[in-house]
């Protein structure tokens, strides 16, 4: 009998249930995308109504990307200490607080400590579902499923972006922030009754009941259970500091790096769109469409690259979609008088860029193993969001200073050609489940 129930799941076919916590981290991930991408959407009406200039409303914006650095990291780990599953519905909380609280803010400060929090929330649960999915994937459909979870982040912005350019067009930017609360809120009797805790967990875990929990998910998996728990010479460490032991050390500098250039060029695309199309002279509501298709381009790059890495190594798909998306950016500079041209160029930026995301996420589930895995995520993300935070402050401070889209797009596209460069460092995977 095979006692080792990573590799039961590794080799067989995905049943049901795996499907439908796939499923969920999915949703869960597009409600990330709604929560991150809500206050583009609603910087319009903040800057106007609070009389703020664009290097101001780019602190602003670089709030929750903040937080969302330091959430990935500190619960990225916990979610390696207490489990993946009570994190998620920790961070489904206070992201719905946090959305409800914006809704009323009174001063861009007050408004500004409701999006950091709600970034240490979604930043967790950033590292806490990538790690849900690639340990309820089998081998086969690892990649593919990561990336299909990264999709996530696009298709709650296209669904929610066109539901907020809606209410835009009859209400205050408050309004997208009351939707965004009770969106999230709703998902949390869900992930309670229809997500389970990873079996990988629990095998690293090895509490008393653990053999028990393990031979249930595998039951409602359709696996054969196991007699005892794997032989382990000792416990599966979950400290941070073991991503930075020789055997983790160049995987987690590689990842980490390029993660945080590729999302510097990422975010000056998705956060500065609005203001860029309102100071052209269209609606706020206009400009929330240009970022729908921005976003619509997305998610078809993440499927497209997810079918992909079933037939091409993922490394090799991530230099194209990187390079790719620098030459975007700079044409996306150039700039579009009409607004379908503008959306065109947006909508195929979005789909190069986002294919390198969705790469990079099945690079993290597939290079940090099962007892690192939401802490060499978090870790990564973490400091990639870095250059989330970093990116719209310095778009905004080269906007201020006088320079044109075109010369503030030219060096926001660089991001992704550093990327491309640093992923030729990445080791081959070293550790089997």
């Amino acid at each position: 009998m095979n006692n080792n129930p990573g590799s039961l799941i590794d080799n067989s076919p995905m049943a049901w249930m795996q499907i439908i916590v796939v499923m969920m981290c999915i949703l869960l991930n597009a409600l990330d995308g709604f929560d991150v991408l809500s206050i583009a959407f609603a910087s319009p009406g903040i800057a106007q109504e609070f009389e703020i200039n664009r290097a101001v409303l780019g602190v602003v914006l670089s709030m929750e990307l903040m937080g969302m650095a330091v959430g990935s990291v500190i619960l990225g780990n916990v979610a390696d200490k207490i489990g993946r599953r009570p994190i998620i519905l920790f961070c489904l909380a206070v992201m719905a607080m946090g959305m409800y609280f914006a809704s009323g803010a009174q001063s861009v400060n007050e408004l500004s400590v409701h999006r950091f929090y709600t970034g240490l929330a979604i930043g967790g649960m950033l590292a806490t579902t990538n790690a849900m999915v690639a340990e309820f994937s089998n081998r086969r459909h690892r990649s593919l499923c990561v990336m299909l979870m990264a999709g996530g982040y696009p298709l709650g912005v296209v669904i929610g972006g066109t539901i907020a350019s809606g209410l835009l067009a009859h209400d205050s930017w408050r309004a997208i922030f009351e939707f965004g609360a009770i969106a999230t809120i709703s998902f949390f009797p869900l992930v309670w009754f229809l997500v389970p805790e990873s079996v990988a967990y629990h095998t690293i875990q090895r509490g008393t009941d653990s053999l028990v929990r393990i031979n249930s998910s595998l039951k409602k998996m359709g696996k054969e259970p196991i007699a005892a728990l794997p032989d382990v010479t000792e416990k599966p460490k979950t400290s941070l500091l073991e991503l930075f032991k020789p055997a983790m050390l160049r995987t987690t500098i590689v990842l980490t790096v390029a993660y945080f250039m590729h999302i510097m060029t990422l975010y000056f695309l998705l956060k500065w769109t609005p203001k860029i199309v309102v100071d052209m002279g269209y609606s706020a509501s206009s400009a929330g469409g240009v970022l729908v298709w921005a976003n619509l381009g997305m998610l078809t790059g993440s499927i497209l690259f997810g079918l992909l890495s079933s037939r091409f190594a993922t490394r090799n798909l991530m230099f194209v979609a990187l390079v790719m998306s620098s030459i975007m950016i700079y044409v996306f500079g150039k700039g579009y008088s009409e607004l379908d041209q503008l959306s065109a160029v947006a909508c195929i930026a979005g789909f190069f860029i986002n294919g390198g995301v969705v790469g990079l996420y099945a690079l993290f589930a597939d290079h940090y193993p099962d007892n690192l895995r939401a802490s060499g995520t978090g870790f990564s993300i973490g400091l990639g969001r870095g250059g989330a935070a970093a990116s719209p402050i310095i778009a905004g401070i080269l906007f201020t200073a006088g320079y044109g889209l075109s010369l503030v797009a030219t060096f926001m596209a660089f991001g992704s050609v550093v990327a491309a460069i640093v992923l030729v460092f990445l080791k081959a995977r070293a550790f089997q489940r």
